[in-house]
């Protein structure tokens, strides 16, 4: 059995490497994402991506849609995209003298929201119940989504003009949340080098790859990622990591307990990734910003004096140690 679950394990490495290597043909930079996205898929989570424009997030989602062979939809969001916009509608059919559905972009296996914070309260409150039970609801009647489904959601920090927050129920929602910021010199140079040389092409690049995965394999790595082991001390370090973001002296609302599952599944999945049947103090580490600095709501006088999320949690990590 241990040999069974070590080969599949090593499947799960050799895939991520496969896909991690093209993308980058592709993609400069942006290492800790394409993990992140891959954690996701394999952890039934959802990711949120705060990030100037022009750093590559609809390219890395189209690129791993292809790889994975998903079915991939983009909505745009603007304040005057609708619920129905996003969910569908149902319409009476005068020939069939009955109402069909008639299926809005939520209902595809990867569906990537730009711009989630320029949506209306009430169309992001729409996008709730598809992330949370991969179902929705139209007129009273409720359809379940296709399976797998993944969503990710960007928005840009920096603008705030016609935007709406994301109410905290929604940001808990998200697996993890990742911050996207320029490229240094070097990987600039590289995007000026590989521009030059038309290697950023994307219908070139489109015909090129081809799927590595299929929605099939995603599922069977899921469940393998869940045969990963994880001892009584690897779980009491992720306990004592969500319980400190409770009792911490700049935050006014902890971690809830699902950062405490996204520790777990992400931690496990990352594993996986490392080539490892066991999780190690290390993925928890590594994975801990992401899963908690969009839960964490700072108290008024840590956002004045200009502490950040990010801060705390290195604090958090720095003082937490593994029993």
């Amino acid at each position: 059995m241990n040999d069974d679950l070590t080969r599949r394990i090593e499947t799960i490495a050799n895939a991520y490497e496969d896909i991690r290597l093209t993308t980058q043909q592709m993609v400069v930079g942006n290492l800790s994402l394409i993990e992140e996205i891959f954690i996701s898929m394999i952890s039934g989570g959802h990711l949120l991506i705060e990030g100037v424009p022009g750093t590559a997030k609809t390219t890395i989602c189209k690129i791993f849609a292809r790889l994975i062979d998903y079915d991939f939809r983009r909505v745009q969001g603007a304040v005057d995209v609708q619920p129905a916009d996003i969910i569908g509608v149902r319409i009476y059919d005068r020939n069939k003298s009955e109402f069909i559905l008639q299926k809005g972009p939520i209902f595809t296996n990867f569906l990537m929201v730009d711009e989630m914070n320029r949506l209306t309260p009430k169309t992001q409150s729409a996008l709730l119940e598809a992330m949370s039970e991969r179902q929705t609801t139209i007129d009273g009647t409720t359809y379940p989504l296709p399976d797998p489904y993944f969503a990710i959601a960007t928005q840009n920090p920096h603008e705030a003009e016609g935007t709406f927050p994301l109410i905290e129920s929604q940001c808990d929602r998200f697996m993890f949340s990742t911050v996207l910021t320029h490229l240094d010199a070097a990987s600039e140079l590289e995007i000026l080098r590989r521009e030059r040389a038309g290697e950023l092409d994307w219908k070139i690049y489109r015909d090129r790859i081809a799927p590595l995965l299929s929605p099939a394999d995603v599922a069977a790595m899921a469940a393998t990622v869940r045969e990963v082991r994880v001892d009584a001390a690897a779980l009491a370090y992720m306990r004592d990591i969500v319980l400190a973001t409770r009792s911490h002296g700049d935050i006014r609302l902890g971690a809830s307990s699902r950062a405490s599952i996204a520790l777990l599944r992400g931690s496990m999945a990352r594993a996986a990734l490392n080539n490892r049947t066991y999780v190690i103090p290390d993925d928890t580490r590594a994975l801990a910003p992401a899963v908690l600095r969009h839960r964490l709501l700072l108290t008024r006088e840590a956002a004045i004096t200009g502490v950040t999320a990010d801060a705390v949690i290195t604090e958090i990590l720095e003082t937490v140690g593994v029993s």
